[in-house]
């Protein structure tokens, strides 16, 4: 019988050796750097190729397809099914707040402290490791597997999407992107695009207004330049503000009739808007009620009002409940206003069953019909996913956390969206252990180094079972 864990406790340096290199690869979408051969720009390639050439030189067969997707197999040539770890090498932007180099891994007080650390290069490094494990052991596979690394998870999953375009679908597995016991349910996630005139009215002037660098981050700064407010009482006001919510830091700098206003709050993953503090709906709260007016007005009225501390949608209208599901969440993660560029919020929710996105574009157009010009569904809209908890790809997954953890094992959902939707029978497995700490997406981002190497174990486990079950 094989100790799985005393398995992965023997590839523990290796691992984190090739890990750290890993994290070292900035690979953040971006599109101003995008060329043929590295359509998403040159980080995501890098990292595509990085972990292509890795399993090249380890003997697995491997391909690259368009530098958008790549996949390392295993198991028998022959099998016609096959099972799939859909893994992401894009990382989310560093932001701004760390205490280290986010792109330079430090490996202290048993963490891996990086951008990516535990979204998601730690887990698919160890989806990799657990690869090299079966093989080493030689163990039986009935199917093939193959470990799917993608470049834009974090964005509009192009990189998958072409994958699935162009290559047989799987018969079941999983995204070691998530948490554990399982993710067998995931919400809908649809982004509402809500757009003005930068108009101002006579008094106060919003000259600009900047909140967040992705959809699906909660904004942790934000930073405004006004005109026209009174500038003897405005540090005073300011203080008082900040006096009054600790949780938020700021400063202000008054020149003449200008204020420059800087609001830090807290940076989390867009799914869990409620256990963050959303920088941009904090200032806009402090702005609104001075003498703004036309679009201006309207703009830091939602956010400030709203918007704002509202992480279900109760006070915007958009509140729905599923008893399986559980709650809708909402994030205005791209907050933006220039008079001469216009203004610009995009609203996302991930939404449970018994409500449509449709549903969700309405409420947003009432709400903001006296300031915005148009609200629009955009982005790559997906539908709740569910996998049924009697499901044997379910129920084995969660036998061997069980086995191998000794902790108590439950299905759940999430509002977080992994690649796991993407397979009818898909779920979400690990690597975030339910007492450890969740920093996805979050400046100073870790993984816990006994949780990375001890998922090694479960996914080699995992692989094998699935590779090898029945149906």
């Amino acid at each position: 019988m094989i100790d799985w864990q005393q398995e992965a406790g023997k590839v523990k340096a290796a691992y984190l050796e090739d890990l750290t290199a890993f994290l070292r690869i900035p690979s953040v979408r971006d599109d101003q750097a995008a060329r043929p051969d590295a359509p998403l720009g040159p980080g995501p390639k890098e990292a595509l190729l990085f972990m292509l050439d890795k399993a090249q030189q380890d003997g697995f067969t491997t391909k690259n397809i368009d530098n958008l997707v790549g996949y390392i197999e295993i198991g028998p040539k022959t099998a016609e099914d096959y099972v799939a770890l859909l893994s992401h090498v894009d990382v989310m932007p560093a932001g701004e707040g760390w205490a280290t180099d986010p792109f330079e891994p430090v490996i202290a007080d048993g963490r891996v402290i990086a951008r990516g650390a535990s979204d998601d290069k730690g887990p698919g490094m160890a989806a990799y490791y657990a690869f090299k494990m079966i093989r080493d052991l030689g163990l039986p596979l009935q199917r093939r597997v193959r470990l799917i690394f993608g470049t834009d998870e974090e964005n509009d999953w192009t990189g998958m999407t072409r994958y699935f375009e162009v290559e047989p679908a799987p018969v079941f597995g999983f995204s070691p992107d998530a948490e554990y016991p399982i993710i067998n349910g995931e919400k809908g996630n649809v982004q509402v695009n809500i757009r003005a005139a930068g108009t101002n009215g006579d008094d106060v002037q919003l000259l600009s207004f900047e909140a967040g660098l992705r959809t699906n981050m909660v904004p942790g700064i934000a930073r405004a330049t006004v005109a026209g407010l009174p500038a003897a009482d405005i540090e005073q006001d300011f203080a008082a503000f900040l006096t009054d919510y600790p949780q938020i830091q700021g400063s202000v700098a008054v020149s003449g009739d200008q204020a420059d206003f800087e609001l830090i709050g807290k940076q989390v993953h867009g799914s869990l808007p409620e256990s963050g503090e959303n920088a941009g709906t904090y200032l806009a709260r402090f702005l609104k009620d001075y003498h703004f007016g036309a679009a201006a007005k309207g703009f830091l009225t939602f956010l400030g009002d709203l918007a704002h501390q509202d992480p279900y949608g109760q006070q915007v209208g958009i509140a729905h409940n599923d008893p399986v599901m559980g709650h809708l969440s909402m994030n205005i993660g791209i907050q933006r206003f220039q008079p001469s560029e216009g203004a610009y919020l995009n609203v996302n929710c991930r939404y449970p069953q018994g409500i449509e996105p449709a549903d969700i574009q309405a409420t947003l157009t009432r709400a903001t019909a006296d300031w915005a010009d148009q609200v629009a569904i955009g982005g790559h809209a997906q539908e709740p996913h569910y996998v049924a908890p009697t499901d044997p790809v379910v129920k084995t997954l969660l036998n061997i956390y069980q086995e191998q953890t000794g902790l108590p094992a439950y299905d759940q959902v999430i509002g977080g969206g992994t690649y796991g939707r993407l397979m009818a029978r898909g779920v979400a497995f690990g690597a975030l252990f339910p007492d450890s700490p969740e920093t996805m997406h979050q400046v100073g981002e870790f993984a816990l180094v006994d949780d990375l190497v001890r998922s090694i174990g479960i996914y080699g486990q995992a692989i094998v079972a699935l590779a090898n079950l029945a149906d």
